[in-house]
C-alpha cells in the first residue's frame, strides 16, 4: 500500500524549501526494497498565491522541480480573498485526491488556508490527512505581521511540525503543543542551498553586472533585498532606508533585484532619484546609486548572494542562507523570527531607521565572519522528514 502525500507550494520561498523533500520522495522510490516502506505516491500541488509566469518556470527549471500536478491558480486580492479564493480551490482537490499527509511549507497565505482545509476534510466521514508543517515554530512576537499569523495558526492546527532551529522548540512547547508533535529536522532551504552552492559559479550575473575584476574575482558589492509592505508601502520607512544606503553606495556598487510593485513604489514615492537602472545590456553597476535590476532566477541571485560583501535585507529566508553562507547581514527589520542568525553572528537586527541601519553597516564591514551553521543544517533535512513521515504512516495507517 502506498503513502500519499501531498505538498502544497503557493510562494517562491516555498519552492525551495519543497524541492528536497521531492527529490529524497524520489529517491526513496528508485531504492524502495520488497520488503520494506512501501513506495510514496506524491502530488504537487501550486496554489499560485505568487504566481509570475516567466520567474516561477525559472525558479522550477532551476531547482529541478516537476511541473505541478494541480495548479488552483489562485493569486492576488487581498489577504482575506485570498485566503478564500485558495480555500475553495483546494477543497475539493483534497477530497479527490485523499492524501494521507498535506505537507505545507513556510508562512504565506496558501499555508494557512490549506491547513484550514485539511484540517475540516473527512474521508468518508472517516479521517482526515495528516498535517505536516515545515518551518514551524518560528516566531517574530509580532502579531501585525501577516507571517507570524499565517505560523501560529498552521501551527496549532498540525499534527507533525518539523523545527529548523532550536527557538522553535521552546515556541512551540511555551504554546501548550505536545512535545511527540514537535520534530527537529534542520532546515531544508539550506537542503537547497548546498545542493546548488557549486552550480552558482556558473552564473553570469556578476559578469553581466561588471562585478568581477582582475582574473575574474569578484569585486566588493552590497546586495540589497526589500519586500515587506511594512518597508517598501510606507515612504516615510523606504526614504530612511534608502538614505541609510546612499554612504554604502558611494563605496560600492549596491545591486537591487526588485519586483516591479517596489519600483512602482519608489516612483510614487519620489525616490527614484537615488536609483539607477543596471542591466545586462548596459554592461555595469554605477556607484552612487542603487541599481535596480529584474528580479532574478535561483542560480544567478545565489551566485549574487555568495560573492556579496554585505547583504541588506528584510527576507527571512535571506537571512538563513547568509548565515549558511557566512555572508555579513544586516536585516532592515525591528524583529527577526529566526534568531540564530543573529547568535552566529552573521546578522544583526538594524530596525528600520537611518542611523541603526548604518551603524549596522558599518558593524558588519569590520566584522571577520566565520562560517559555523547551525545545528542540522547540514543538507539532510528533507531526509529526515521523509523518514518521519513514513513511520508514522506505517504505525497510523498501518502501511
Amino acid at each position: 500500500m502506498k503513502i500519499k502525500i501531498m505538498t502544497v507550494v503557493g510562494a517562491r520561498p516555498n519552492f525551495m524549501k519543497a524541492a528536497p523533500l521531492i527529490a529524497a520522495i524520489n529517491e526513496h522510490n528508485r531504492r524502495v526494497a520488497p520488503k520494506g516502506p512501501g513506495p510514496v505516491r506524491h502530488t504537487l500541488v501550486h496554489t499560485g498565491q505568487h504566481y509570475d509566469k516567466e520567474m516561477s518556470g525559472l525558479f522550477f527549471r532551476d531547482l529541478g522541480l516537476p511541473r505541478p500536478d494541480v495548479s488552483l491558480g489562485a493569486g492576488g486580492g487581498t489577504h482575506a480573498r485570498q485566503t478564500a479564493e485558495i480555500m475553495s480551490r483546494f477543497e475539493p482537490v483534497l477530497m479527490r485526491e485523499h492524501p494521507d499527509f498535506v505537507l505545507l511549507v513556510g508562512d504565506v497565505n496558501s499555508t494557512v488556508s490549506c491547513a484550514l482545509v485539511a484540517s475540516k476534510a473527512s474521508y468518508n466521514g472517516a479521517c482526515r490527512p495528516v498535517i505536516a508543517h515545515i518551518e514551524a515554530g518560528l516566531r517574530s512576537f509580532d502579531r501585525a505581521m501577516p507571517e507570524e499569523v499565517n505560523r501560529v495558526l498552521t501551527d496549532h492546527l498540525s499534527d507533525l511540525l518539523f523545527v529548523t532551529e532550536e527557538s522553535g522548540i521552546r515556541n512551540l512547547r511555551r504554546e501548550g503543543i505536545e512535545a511527540d508533535k514537535i520534530h527537529f529536522v534542520g532546515n531544508t532551504m539550506i537542503d537547497t542551498l548546498l545542493k546548488f552552492k557549486r552550480r552558482a559559479d556558473s552564473s553570469r550575473s556578476l559578469s553581466d553586472l561588471r562585478l568581477r575584476g582582475q582574473g575574474g574575482r569578484p569585486r566588493e558589492y552590497a546586495l540589497l533585498t526589500l519586500h515587506r509592505p511594512a518597508n517598501v508601502d510606507d515612504r516615510k520607512k523606504l526614504k530612511e532606508i534608502v538614505e541609510a544606503l546612499s554612504p554604502l553606495s558611494s563605496t560600492m556598487p549596491v545591486i537591487f533585484p526588485a519586483h516591479p510593485r517596489t519600483r512602482t513604489r519608489i516612483e510614487e514615492f519620489g525616490l527614484i532619484d537615488a536609483f539607477s537602472f543596471a542591466s545586462p545590456a548596459e554592461r555595469g553597476a554605477a556607484r552612487g546609486k542603487i541599481n535596480l535590476i529584474a528580479p532574478q532566477g535561483y542560480i544567478d541571485f545565489l551566485s549574487l548572494m555568495k560573492n556579496a560583501r554585505i547583504v541588506l535585507t528584510d527576507s527571512g529566508g535571506i537571512q538563513e542562507e547568509t548565515t549558511c553562507l557566512g555572508v555579513p547581514c544586516v536585516t532592515i527589520r525591528e524583529n527577526t523570527e529566526r534568531p540564530v542568525t543573529v547568535r552566529k553572528g552573521t546578522n544583526i537586527l538594524a530596525g528600520v531607521e537611518k542611523e541603526g541601519i548604518a551603524k549596522a553597516i558599518a558593524t558588519q564591514l569590520k566584522r571577520s565572519v566565520v562560517r559555523k551553521a547551525p545545528d542540522k543544517w547540514d543538507g539532510r533535512s528533507a531526509k529526515r522528514i521523509l523518514r518521519i513521515l513514513i513511520d508514522h504512516g506505517r504505525s497510523r495507517f498501518r502501511f
